[in-house]
């Protein structure tokens, strides 16, 4: 019996692994080929262009250099969320109430968009609706008041409302959170087997999947094609997507600069014996702290809670440290035990926006979605396959935003990351 894959890129072995069924292999590459188009990095981004373009007829080749969603799409909280990153108000304030309009009804889009397409293909990822959101300091009862009555008088959206302390402590089976925001028209699932689920779509549709299968270099061939070395042949295509998002390295250096990766971790409990007591309506959580903490229940009773992130390679006692968040708000579950801890690296952007950009004629990057990806990822790949076709929306909303590089330059970036967001956290702590 082979031993359990342990993703070379991601730290810990995750609950959503042990829980996800097969998982399909797919072959590294071995030999040159040429396509329409090459895909760089196989998580949600690359897997939801794969498919589109290859549903359109397009050859298609994508390349992942460990397995598909060895990164942070297979690994994340699995919560879909409403808009973008930034509240649809604090669009406003950047980009005018007409543009923040167009971007949140793009967001609706992708919400819908990733449920048709996991019903028209058959995934099963263990959807469920709700979503609440927490306010941890008595300063923002009146934002979240003021933000639930802009949501339904200048965007239109009538499924989220305000709660006061009471119904929070009730929705949540804690007193510790001051008010809340119920979302009910969004939710929660299980990402890696949403990755499955893409992965076998794409590869009915057409799509060339390839797994350790790393790029090398990426440089213009003859005639302009883009030439994309392996350590076992080279990939040549007309047109290239970057969708490696937090594991890109240095294969365009321009948009590694606008793209920053912090590691963030989830622990899974073991099956809690009073279910009821955490998260009674089954909804997902998130907090108001910069570094938010996120967590709802898996299908068989555990809490999966994320809470800790990393600006270093060290990630230290994950399940020790969560385990403390987990009895800060639930204090009867002090001694529950941790069966599952995991991390990921996830890609931000300064304004936590997407970098959607096109460097040189033939070659676009999608990345940085800031923690807020299962669905903006979706519904990207979708509409860079429809830009490659001809058939349908565009990205110019995303590649228009002013998505500024991380200051510091190549030596500097990640130490000034590092102290910024530990001050951010500190100030969440006071």
């Amino acid at each position: 019996m082979s031993e359990p894959h342990q993703s070379p890129i991601s730290p810990g072995r995750s609950w959503y692994e042990d829980t996800c069924g097969e998982r399909p292999r797919y072959p590294a590459l071995d030999g040159s080929t040429r396509a329409d188009v090459l895909i760089v990095g196989g998580g949600f981004t690359g897997l939801s262009a794969a498919l589109h373009l290859a549903r359109a007829g397009v050859d298609v080749v994508l390349c992942e250099a460990a397995w598909l969603g060895d990164g942070a799409s297979g690994r994340n909280g699995g919560q879909f969320g409403t808009g973008q990153r930034l509240w649809p108000e604090e669009m406003e304030d950047r980009y005018g109430l007409d543009r923040a309009r167009r971007l949140f009804a793009m967001a609706e889009d992708a919400k819908a968009g990733l449920r048709e397409t996991m019903l028209r293909e058959g995934i099963e990822a263990d959807f469920r609706p709700g979503q609440i959101s927490l306010a941890h300091k008595p300063r923002y009862v009146d934002e979240f008041r003021r933000h639930a009555d802009a949501m339904a008088e200048r965007f239109g959206y009538l499924n989220l409302r305000f709660m006061d302390r009471a119904e929070t402590a009730e929705r949540l089976g804690s007193p510790v959170y001051h008010a809340g925001l119920r979302d009910a028209g969004t939710g929660h699932l299980h990402p890696m087997k949403l990755v499955i689920g893409l992965g076998r779509a794409a590869r009915r549709a057409g799509a060339r999947l390839f797994e350790d299968t790393p790029i090398e270099a990426l440089t213009r061939g003859p005639g302009g094609l883009w030439q994309a070395r392996t350590a076992r042949g080279t990939v040549s295509a007309a047109r290239v997507l970057l969708a490696t998002n937090a594991h890109g390295g240095r294969l365009e250096p321009a948009s590694a600069a606008h793209v920053m990766p912090i590691r963030s971790f989830i622990a899974a409990t073991e099956p809690l014996a009073e279910p009821a007591r955490v998260l009674p309506g089954e909804e997902a959580a998130d907090d108001s702290r910069f570094v938010v903490r996120y967590f709802r229940k898996s299908a068989d009773g555990r809490l999966l809670f994320g809470g800790r992130e990393a600006y270093t390679s060290a990630s230290g006692d994950v399940a020790g440290q969560i385990g403390r968040q987990v009895a800060s708000i639930w204090p009867h579950l002090a001694d529950v035990r941790f069966t599952h801890a995991w991390g990921g690296s996830v890609a931000v952007t300064m304004p936590r926006m997407p970098y959607v950009a096109q460097p040189e004629p033939g070659l676009d990057v999608i990345a940085g979605f800031s923690g807020h990806g299962v669905m903006m990822t979706h519904w990207t790949g979708r509409l860079y396959a429809e830009g490659v076709t001809g058939s349908g929306e565009t990205l110019d909303d995303l590649r228009g935003l002013e998505v500024p590089a991380f200051p510091g330059g190549t030596w500097l970036r990640a130490p000034l990351l590092f102290l910024a967001m530990t001050w951010y956290a500190l100030r969440d702590r006071l």
